[in-house]
């Protein structure tokens, strides 16, 4: 390994780092998703999810999508029961992947999550980046694209600075995907396609 990729590394580990502290301190940060740069926040922390409504204004009935690194982080918050193995199995195909699905929430998720439905968008992403910070803070965070309301979402480091910098508390400093387009966002009980 050469000084470069060693010094990448530890880069990467401390900007992930930085970011779980930042999260587990009720604080919103900005990291690279398939696309572009998404907010997040620890979805369970009622103080973090409102900075992160009012940094987008974004209104509470809207619902928020969940990241992930595995099935597993999502299972406390979307009923499996009211989907056919059938269903299970197509989500399954997808991910991770840049698929993000509207699935059955479980009845203990809050509504600063759902919003006005019974059911929540989630995703388990194959970026890199997402799966070390997922892993790293021990759950899914919160999903939502990295800009102030009316601007283009920010695909570089320097946008999201230029932008949004003093509103959060960490920003990973990664390159986005690859994927030209938001990811795909499909019902998992009817099969409608809403993006």
């Amino acid at each position: 390994m050469n000084i470069n990729n060693r010094y990448n590394l530890v880069n990467n580990s401390t900007a992930i780092s930085n970011a779980v502290t930042a999260l587990k301190n009720q604080q919103v940060i900005a990291y690279p998703t398939e696309a572009v740069f998404g907010l997040g926040c620890d979805p369970m922390n009622e103080t973090a999810v409102q900075r992160l409504l009012t940094i987008k204004q974004r209104p509470i009935e809207k619902g928020l999508i969940l990241i992930a690194a595995n099935l597993a982080q999502l299972e406390p918050y979307v009923d499996l029961s009211k989907l056919t193995a059938e269903q299970i199995d197509k989500i399954k195909q997808t991910w991770p992947g840049p698929a993000t699905w509207v699935m059955p929430a479980k009845a203990q998720v809050p509504k600063w999550l759902t919003g006005k439905f019974d059911s929540i968008a989630v995703r388990v992403s194959a970026h890199s980046t997402v799966q070390k910070l997922c892993l790293a803070f021990g759950g899914p965070i919160t999903s939502t694209s990295a800009n102030l309301t009316g601007l283009t979402p920010c695909v570089t480091t320097a946008e999201v600075t230029a932008q949004l910098e003093p509103l959060l508390g960490a920003i990973v400093d990664e390159t986005v995907g690859q994927l030209a387009q938001p990811t795909t966002i499909t019902d998992a009980v009817t099969g409608k396609v809403y993006r």
